[in-house]
């Protein structure tokens, strides 16, 4: 029997039974759009109008961006199905059970930036529209409360678990689009489709600051890529390729709503680095209670999808945690990075550098993945998978010492070479101008590991018993004699 919305999920990374795999990919949809249906991606959408391109421009560079990390992300949804468990998990079948901790500092890096935007912009929009309606300025003290409410907020829902998740990401789809697609009503008319930018680029040109634009963007579907898995898994192996291919990748194309948001608002404010508060000043006075809830909304939708799945994963790494536990844990942790990287760093530029490392760190791991399903032909031994969970040892997938070092030797060059190529205003490597200032960083990261892991692998071949059991012969039925 299904669990129901209200109940407390029980399950922690061990294979959910066949029998509750009862989801299916539009839900897998569902949680990919509403978890990005909000301001945190507004706010990533803002981000090329604030690097000084035009709109044109930002549009361009942000739609080439989602193509691109909704194309690499999508495969991601294949493995929850046929392994039951999580993206991190399921990685031990190519990094090894101990190496597919890999996956699980990858989950812990991406929810926590994703966290933190989600409650920062949520806090702030609520806060600056409080203000729009009310006329007085609380300051710190109501972004603060502002912050604390959404993160609570945010953590019950994680703590009930994936069943509540999907009836808030039902909401957020629907609400958050209607009140975006009314902002056409609010700033239509003062819109300018010719918004010619502010003529100084972030990183000096053109197209290095469209580059990294694009990378920008490509960041927010890329960052679902340790998380698919927390939801696809409930979805049961029977259903097509197709279906699970299509729901992340049109999950992200249909991001372009916030993101265009985004963009074309950025350019009406006067500051677009200091945007919430530019927005919710200059927003009309009818459209500032719609700001409150999407940022609300919002802010679970985003915060949920990626806190949830971090949770989840470090029950697995710390067996005397539970998945509740293990929640309340990095839930805690990420609330205090928000109020000491708000009120006592810089926010924005701690953001766009995790954005960063989470593109060069995460996108090898994946094209390391994807191309260790195709060679497995999508076959996985659940009950191996978990040996590392387990507190045990052997199985298919222990290698040496629980680890695939052609894997890890595969990834650490990899995201090594993006990061020492990579051209951002917060992480500018040695040889970030040596393509005349472009970041070609996930050029170089995606191309190592698509190059160096079937290379090992063809020169260390992996051991015979992680691939599929060859299928017995059918012999031809011979008549028995009389």
């Amino acid at each position: 029997m299904s669990a129901r919305v209200t109940e407390v999920e029980r399950h922690g990374i061990a294979p959910i039974p066949p029998e509750e795999q009862t989801s299916r990919p539009r839900d897998l949809f569902r949680m990919a759009f509403g978890g990005a249906n909000t301001f945190a991606t507004i706010i990533l959408g803002t981000l090329p109008i604030a690097y000084g391109l035009s709109f044109r421009d930002a549009a361009s560079a942000t739609a080439l961006g989602v193509v691109v990390g909704g194309l690499v992300l999508a495969p991601m949804a294949l493995f929850g199905p046929r392994t039951r468990t999580n993206n991190a998990v399921s990685s031990g079948a190519h990094f090894g059970v101990v190496g597919r901790c890999v996956g699980s500092f990858l989950s812990l890096l991406t929810a926590i930036t994703f966290f933190a935007i989600s409650v920062w912009v949520s806090g702030d929009a609520v806060a600056g529209a409080a203000q729009r309606l009310f006329g007085f300025d609380g300051g710190a003290v109501l972004r603060g409360g502002a912050y604390g409410v959404i993160a609570i907020a945010t953590l019950v829902v994680c703590l009930y678990g994936y069943r509540f998740m999907l009836l808030v990401n039902r909401i957020a789809v629907v609400l958050g689009t209607a009140i975006m697609l009314l902002g056409v009503v609010a700033y239509g008319g003062t819109f300018d489709p010719g918004y010619a930018g502010t003529g100084t680029y972030a990183l000096g040109t053109f197209w290095p600051t469209f580059i990294l634009a694009a990378l920008t963007a490509l960041a927010n579907p890329i960052s679902f890529g340790a998380f698919l898995g927390d939801w696809s898994r409930y979805i049961p192996a029977r259903h097509r390729k197709r279906s699970l291919l299509a729901a992340p990748l049109l999950a992200q194309v249909a991001t372009l709503l916030p993101f265009g948001f985004g963009i074309a608002t950025a350019t009406l404010v006067a500051d677009p680095a200091d945007y919430i508060t530019g927005l919710t000043a200059m927003s009309p006075l009818w459209y500032a209670i719609p700001l409150i809830v999407v940022a609300l909304i919002g802010g679970l939708s985003t915060g949920t999808t990626s806190l949830y799945g971090t949770g989840l994963d470090f029950s697995s790494i710390f067996p005397r945690l539970s998945r509740v536990r293990a929640t309340l844990l990095i839930g805690t942790l990420s609330v205090v990075f928000i109020f000491v990287g708000n009120f006592v760093l810089d926010m924005v530029s701690s953001i766009n550098a995790f954005a960063t490392l989470i593109v060069l760190c995460t996108s090898p791991w994946m094209v390391i993945m994807m191309i260790g399903f195709v060679q497995r032909r999508g076959f996985y031994d659940v009950a191996d998978l978990q040996v590392f969970n387990e507190g045990r040892r052997g199985g298919r997938y222990w290698f040496t010492r629980g680890v695939n070092w052609r894997a890890m030797a595969a990834w650490i060059p990899a995201t090594t070479l993006g990061l020492l190529c990579a051209n951002t205003p917060m992480i500018a490597g040695p040889w970030h101008d040596v393509a005349g200032g472009v970041d070609i960083s996930l050029l170089v990261t995606l191309v190592t590991a698509a190059v160096a892991y079937p290379v090992l692998v063809k020169l260390f071949p992996e051991p015979p018993e992680v691939f599929a059991p060859a299928p017995t012969p059918i012999r031809d039925a011979v008549p028995a004699e009389a």
